[in-house]
């Protein structure tokens, strides 16, 4: 959260989003560290302010009391003249891949090199890194997201839900109902009140709330709840929530996969009522309880059964779609994007992106665009379906990390246009001009930033510095790591939507419910279902075909 700029809070709920908000936050601080042109400073992205709600055992090697300021109380000289017995504990071992990365070093001139292990004799000498680090076993190994966290949080920004845990087979916070209950908790509703007061009263301007949020398990109740808090408590402020699903799941774990379709639907519609907008965020294929296989890029290699790797995708997905109103130079805030994208009661969106974007050496970007043709230009992140064959009623589109010398092209004088792309004189023209030919009839918002997507470790490696297709990424050198990636992505307001909550309802329609009763037991009613069952379809209905915007 920057001071003087247009702030925004985020609230991190649930174990999967905890992998993504980790890969934000280490994203944005990179991007804080690096030198930019003089269009944009550093400081032009606005990095976010964090309230993180984990479960026990959720969050591994960090403290509960955070790792920025030390207690003076308990640094303070104890005042006691009688005997003294100290206990001391052990602090928890860190994840071997966070122990390798802090080895790792950007030197001044822009290379990662790896320190050797220190031996007590001086300081280590520094290697150049020229092959990344294996896949097996250390990003493999990381179970939670503070194996990977490189951003030192408040100590007041962490609430713990000591009741429950993330892993094994008992004391989960698995059903929608238990995530509820535990802010109506006096204990737990004030805690997040006081850490929330704590961050709006050093804002100069709050636009409002992101809330990352999974989908998936009890924490689609904990972010209902917290989404109706915000609501009531900030009245006017925007509330953008991310529902977060981790990849595919497996057919034969059949509790946890109709607790996934009860968490997911009532989340969602709870979410969508409490919220500015709401976009569904997962690298599967579906919602429902049909198993869809993952989405693929064709620019990048990722294992879609590690949280690590999917989360990273995520992420950079969303440090792409949000620039609209993280960016301090756009008249856009948070209020002004959901109105643009949620009318007619349409709240719920998707989100696509293509990483990286395809420019190869020597291409212009009205070429590059000219490839896609008439295909969506993005891979769809919202487990929608393709959106080929759907109707668009508006769209917030973002293309980052573009060089301006590439934003238009310079054909030889006497040359024919190939196409009115290659005649617009600049990138935002020729990005505004692509989407008008795209879709005609639809309201379009766009943006192009020169800053790039930072994807210096430890964020996962999912490419190399030269892909198949020739396609250069960041002018890194052959066989280096990559560190900065193009991004092209986009938040759509879609008829996908239609089929995508129609097939929720159904699924959910096909529950005998006396089967999940510790589901309903948990503070779920069967007139609840009913209820929800028809929002659901109600809310499918906004989406069924119909025009565009524009008339």
């Amino acid at each position: 959260m920057a001071g003087g700029a247009r702030e925004v809070l985020t609230l991190q709920l649930g174990h999967f989003a905890g992998f993504v908000g980790a890969h934000w936050w280490n994203q944005q601080d990179a991007a804080l560290g690096r030198a930019t042109d003089a269009k944009e400073s550093p400081g032009e992205l606005c990095p976010d302010g964090e309230v993180v709600a984990g479960s026990v055992r959720s969050l591994s090697s960090l403290k509960e009391e955070g790792g920025l300021y030390r207690d003076k109380q308990l640094d303070a000289a104890i005042a006691w003249c009688g005997k003294l017995t100290t206990h001391k504990e052990e602090l928890c071992p860190k994840n071997p891949y966070l122990q390798d990365f802090e080895y790792r070093v950007l030197s001044s001139d822009g290379v990662w090199r790896v320190k050797s292990i220190p031996n007590g004799k001086g300081s280590p000498p520094l290697t150049t890194a020229t092959t990344p680090k294996p896949l097996i076993p250390t990003e493999a190994s990381i179970r939670v997201w503070s194996d990977f966290l490189r951003v030192h949080l408040h100590p007041r920004s962490i609430c713990m839900i000591q009741k429950y845990n993330h892993d094994g087979e008992a004391g989960r916070l698995e059903a929608f109902g238990q995530g509820e209950s535990v802010l109506k908790e006096p204990k737990y509703q004030e805690e997040l009140e006081d850490r929330l007061h704590f961050y709006v009263e050093e804002c100069d301007y709050l636009q409002g709330f992101q809330i990352l949020c999974d989908l998936h398990d009890g924490f689609s109740g904990v972010g209902a709840k917290a989404a109706e808090l915000l609501q009531d408590e900030y009245s006017g402020r925007g509330i953008i929530t991310w529902g977060l699903l981790p990849g595919p799941y497996h057919r034969g774990e059949a509790q946890r996969n109709i607790y996934r379709l009860l968490n997911t639907a009532f989340g969602l519609m709870h979410l969508t009522t409490h919220s500015s907008l709401v976009c569904p965020l997962s690298l599967g294929g579906s919602l429902g309880l049909r198993p869809e296989p993952p989405v693929n890029f064709p620019y990048l290699h990722y294992d879609a059964t590690l949280p690590f790797h999917c989360s990273a995708i995520v992420a950079t997905a969303l440090d792409t779609v949000t620039v609209p109103y993280r960016l301090c130079s756009s008249p856009v805030s948070m209020v002004h994007l959901a109105d643009m994208l949620s009318f007619c009661g349409k709240k719920v969106v998707t989100a696509g992106a293509t990483i990286p974007f395809p420019l190869a050496p020597g291409q212009s970007l009205p070429d590059s665009l000219m490839q896609f043709g008439e295909a969506t230009p993005w891979t769809p992140l919202s487990a929608c379906g393709e959106p080929s064959g759907t109707c668009c009623f508006a769209q917030s589109v973002v293309l980052r990390g573009i060089d301006r010398a590439c934003h238009t092209s310079q054909l030889t004088p006497g040359t024919p246009p190939p196409s009115s792309l290659h005649t617009c004189t600049t990138g935002e023209e020729v990005l505004a001009q692509y989407l008008q030919q795209q879709q005609p009839r639809v309201m379009s918002s766009s943006h192009l930033l020169l800053t790039p997507c930072r994807v210096a470790p430890p964020y996962p490696h999912l490419f190399s510095s030269c892909s198949p297709q020739g396609m250069a990424l960041d002018g890194s050198p052959k066989g280096a790591a990559v560190e900065t990636i193009p991004v092209f992505g986009a938040l759509c307001s879609s008829s996908s939507l239609h089929q995508t909550l129609e097939a929720l309802a159904r699924d959910l329609t096909k529950l005998d419910l006396r089967r999940w009763a510790s589901f309903m037991d948990a503070g779920v009613e069967h007139d609840d279902v009913a209820e929800l069952l028809q929002e659901l379809q109600s809310l499918a209905q906004c989406y069924q075909g119909g025009d565009s915007l524009v008339d």
